[in-house]
Parts: C-alpha cells; sequence; structure tokens
C-alpha cells in the first residue's frame, strides 16, 4: 500500500515536472517604441517576461537574480543598455532610464531620449535575451504621424532599421 502511494506521488511529480518544462515554450518580448511630436522625444517600453531576463542575468553575473536582489533595477538598466540600442546618422542615442514595473510575471521597462528627427532610418540594435534562449523572437513596434510598422529581431538577427516601406 505505501509503496503504491509512493509510486503515485514519484509520477505526480515527474507529471509536474514535464509540465514545467514545456509550459515556457515561447520566448519573445515586446517594444513600444513611440515619437512623441508633442514632447520631441523617443519613448521606449519593453516588455519581457519577468524570470527570463531575471535568469539570463543570474547566468551572466553567477548571482542568484531576483526582485530580492538589493541592485535589482541598475542591473536590469545595465542589461537592457548593453542589449537594446538606437542609432540614428550612425550617430548612438543614448537612452535615459525612466524606470519599471513588475505586473502579472512581467517587467515593464521605462526609456526615453529627446528626438526632433523623423523614425525613418533609424537604426535598431535588439539582442535582449537572445544569447540565452535559441528561441527568442524580440517585436518591436515603432509609431509616429509619419510612419508606424514592426520589427524582429532573433538570434540571428540583431539590427535592423525603420525604413518608409515598412
Amino acid at each position: 500500500m505505501l509503496l503504491n502511494l509512493a509510486k503515485r506521488i514519484f509520477v505526480l511529480l515527474l507529471c509536474e515536472l514535464a509540465f514545467n518544462a514545456v509550459a515556457h515554450r515561447y520566448f519573445f518580448s515586446m517594444t513600444d517604441l513611440t515619437l512623441n511630436e508633442r514632447t520631441q522625444s523617443i519613448e521606449v517600453i519593453h516588455q519581457i517576461t519577468a524570470h527570463d531576463i531575471e535568469n539570463a542575468i543570474a547566468e551572466t553575473k553567477q548571482i542568484h537574480f531576483s526582485i530580492a536582489h538589493p541592485d535589482y533595477e541598475n542591473i536590469i538598466r545595465q542589461y537592457v543598455e548593453a542589449h537594446f540600442q538606437l542609432y540614428y546618422q550612425s550617430q548612438a542615442i543614448p537612452l535615459n532610464w525612466i524606470g519599471f514595473k513588475i505586473n502579472k510575471g512581467n517587467i515593464f521597462l521605462y526609456q526615453e531620449v529627446a528626438f526632433d528627427y523623423s523614425l525613418i532610418g533609424l537604426k535598431i540594435i535588439n539582442r535582449l535575451l537572445t544569447k540565452r534562449y535559441v528561441k527568442q523572437v524580440n517585436t518591436v513596434n515603432f509609431y509616429s504621424n509619419m510612419i508606424k510598422g514592426s520589427l524582429t529581431f532573433n538570434k540571428s538577427v540583431t539590427m535592423n532599421y525603420i525604413k518608409i516601406n515598412d
């Protein structure tokens, strides 16, 4: 009787492990890049699964990393700044860090920069999580009064330009 109960518990534990292994099969981030003509600035909002970015940072830095880490925001900021950049006419556009919030397992990261040009010709480099997750797909949606569209990034496509025909 005890042996049967132990076998059932063992099978249930294996099922739970198998479920957790396949429960998170998609790795993606979503970035909204908006040209705010009223304030003449680019506003950037990244949405990333919180535990994906935490795991990537933990692996890279060889630390235990979670929201409880005393330098959580600064480490997240450094990671995003190292893996997401904008360029215009071959000049880097340093994004200012606004902050972050966590909601329902997702982390929302906010950046902005003064910018009084068109988004057309803007070069985007997006390597968020592509080293950690082979199937990572990053989408950047861009908006302005003149143009809107989306660009997709992954392990093999980490750089793209906003073009008039997008």
